[in-house]
């Protein structure tokens, strides 16, 4: 962060203080703060930052922002500090003219915000987002960490209800957006994927009347959008061959894709170190975002070669005797079936089997049991040798599994699945771990094969 003074970190935040200073650390946790900070107290549903107002002076924070005063410490006061750090990280991020891209979509946001990030670097000293910091204490922290030196920054926008977007996007004016799909994640409260579609448009909010909208024509409700806004926006698909970027020559071998871009009367041939039609697609964007920002073709293929995935997004590794693909990050139908396709495409050695071992999908609310069913059937089509299921919801993922021929064990007890596990795998079978978060199936992966 470059030094502001304090006197505009007030005024930005609407309060006032008597303290000259300038400020050149924004903090919102006392155990990372540094002397000459500015303490941010914010609420949370398990704490309340203003009970460590105290031990952020003792630390060396200038002043708090709080929502009331706390007696003998210089306070700016507010009456929402959570509004107040994004107006705050608002200010701060106008103060630099620099290309800055906004992601969302209900899956892919953070593989397409690393192969965009990736791909900016190529030319332009480049922040990202790090992390789940992608909502509204993450985004306004990673906005803070721009400095004189930054040419570009990728910025991940999540979110589970109306209207958060619109505040993320309204304070990091994206100069340009993506949105990578209309899936069911967070359908709970947002009821419809027409919904999901109207929350995800909320990107626009900051971005200016000339800001390009990059999207998925390949998605059924993003395919619309081209025709019924009124602003420039670029698609990109492999199915949908009127997009704006489209990809062809599919090919995959070794956990790597081949493919041409076909843009502008232009074939490009890309190249990936992974596999599955939905990385083509994150690439596509990427590929995209890369052109409309002053990126050469060149530099595009180069960057796309650096990729790697993280250790839990669809990471295909050696374990033992068997090949897995880690993707324990996160799930929602959409990443299921993705990653079961990525399970399809794996090969197997040694006349190996095809295993995956599924964990629940949360918060897809009162369409959990038909959406859960949904990727029951598709399990099927991956050509799924032995299914196992974990938890509680994904027992109609094994029912309809099962009814489709697939041969099937459902529990809800973690070490009888690392048991289970253990018994069932031989050497040479490809093993899928996928289910969402809270389901940490990587505890399973640590059974099966011990802790990394």
């Amino acid at each position: 962060m470059e030094k502001i003074l304090l006197s505009d970190i007030a005024r930005t935040v609407g309060g006032t203080i008597d303290i000259k200073s300038e400020i050149g650390e924004i903090s919102t946790d006392t155990r990372q703060l540094i002397a000459g900070s500015v303490f941010i107290a914010i609420r949370g549903e398990r704490f309340d930052g203003h009970d460590y107002v105290a031990k952020a002076f003792e630390k060396g924070a200038v002043a708090a922002i709080t929502e009331k005063q706390i007696e003998n410490y210089p306070c700016i006061i507010v009456n929402d500090t959570r509004k107040a750090f994004l107006d705050l990280a608002r200010y701060y991020r106008s103060l630099f003219n620099i290309i800055l891209v906004g992601v969302t979509g209900s899956v892919g946001k953070t593989t397409t915000k690393e192969m965009i990030a990736l791909v900016l670097s190529e030319k332009y000293n480049t922040l990202k987002t790090e992390g789940n910091l992608n909502n509204e204490i993450g985004l306004p922290k990673t906005l803070l960490g721009i400095n004189k030196s930054h040419k570009a920054a990728v910025i991940e926008m999540g979110m589970s209800d109306f209207g958060e977007i619109e505040r993320l996007s309204n304070t990091a004016i994206p100069t340009i957006s993506v949105i990578t799909n209309i899936g069911f994640s967070h359908i709970e409260n947002l009821k419809t994927q027409e919904g999901i579609l109207k929350a995800k448009l909320e990107i626009l909010s900051g971005m200016s009347s000339d800001a390009p909208l990059v999207v998925n024509a390949d998605d059924r409700l993003l395919s619309t959008v081209k025709d019924s806004l009124n602003r420039r926006v670029l698609t990109y698909g492999i199915e949908n061959k009127t997009a704006d970027y489209y990809a062809k020559n599919i090919y995959e071998e070794n956990n790597g894709t081949i493919f041409t871009v076909k843009y502008q009367d232009r074939d490009v041939e890309v190249s990936l170190p992974c596999i599955g039609r939905h990385n083509v697609l994150n690439a596509l964007s990427a590929f995209c975002i890369g052109i409309n920002s002053g990126i050469s073709e060149e530099e595009i293929i180069n960057a796309l070669k650096k990729y790697k995935p993280d250790e839990l997004r669809q990471n295909i590794v050696k374990k033992g005797e068997q090949t897995v693909i880690i993707d324990c990050y996160n799930a929602s139908p959409d990443s299921m079936k993705a990653s079961l396709s990525v399970l399809l495409q794996v090969k197997a050695e040694n006349n190996g089997r095809k295993v995956a071992v599924l964990g629940d999908m949360l918060e897809l609310g009162e369409m959990s049991r038909q959406l859960h069913e949904n990727v029951g059937k598709f399990t099927e089509m991956a050509d799924v040798d032995m299914l196992f299921t974990y938890g509680y919801d994904s027992v109609y993922i094994a029912e309809k599994a099962k009814e489709s021929g697939v041969s099937v064990m459902h529990t809800d007890d973690k070490a009888k699945l690392v048991n289970e596990l253990k018994t069932y795998l031989k050497a040479g079978d490809v093993v899928l771990f996928k289910g969402s978060r809270g389901m940490r199936l990587e505890e399973v992966i640590d059974g099966l094969y011990g802790i990394n």
